[in-house]
């Protein structure tokens, strides 16, 4: 074998019978390639399911007025939290991401837009919200209902980890901060 010849030279002769056997060619000017079929995404149905489900009765209206801290200001936090957290929360020390507006709502839809609401702030990855219930000056002789409501059902939610009464410029009495799991 010679090394000097270039390794790819093709007999004239060769590359003429290979035009007449193959025939006319036709340039083909496309540079883009179909995608691959991708399968959809499988949908969640048993998480689905459970969001509804959570919705529906995880939130109970049963209420037990023992349960509300004397006074008008509310708080709690979750066994295992420290004390020094709420403190931190009650001083707003915490960033609020967002608030939730419940004046004027009745106590079912009040009910569904707090569910709905920390859905969409578990999702956002928010950690301390606001939400007003107001000071139930409306209500007459039945006291503050929504902010009772709010007491009990931020209690039953897992992803609260604290809740107190706000400072005067965020609302005082009528109005939380809640500080939530991280996700």
């Amino acid at each position: 074998m010679n090394r000097s010849a270039p390794p790819f030279t093709v007999d004239p002769k060769d590359r003429e019978l290979f035009r007449q056997t193959v025939g006319a060619v036709k340039l083909l000017r496309c540079d883009r390639v179909d995608p691959a079929l991708s399968h959809p995404a499988p949908i969640p149905r048993f998480t689905q399911a459970d969001e509804q489900q959570v919705l529906a009765d995880m939130i109970s209206d049963y209420f037990e007025p023992a349960d509300l801290e004397t006074g008008e200001e509310l708080y709690y936090r979750r066994e295992g939290v420290q004390q020094a957290v709420l403190r931190k929360l009650r001083r707003g020390h915490f960033r609020v991401g967002t608030a939730l507006d419940l004046h004027g709502m009745t106590v079912a839809t009040a009910k569904e837009a707090l569910t709905t609401f920390l859905h969409h702030v578990r999702r956002e990855h928010i950690h301390c919200v606001r939400i007003i219930h107001g000071k139930g000056n409306g209500s007459r002789h039945r006291g503050p209902v929504l902010k009772q409501k709010v007491n009990h059902w931020l209690r039953q939610r897992d992803e609260v980890l604290a809740f107190c009464s706000a400072p005067a410029m965020d609302g005082g009495t009528g109005a939380v901060y809640v500080l939530l799991r991280r996700v």
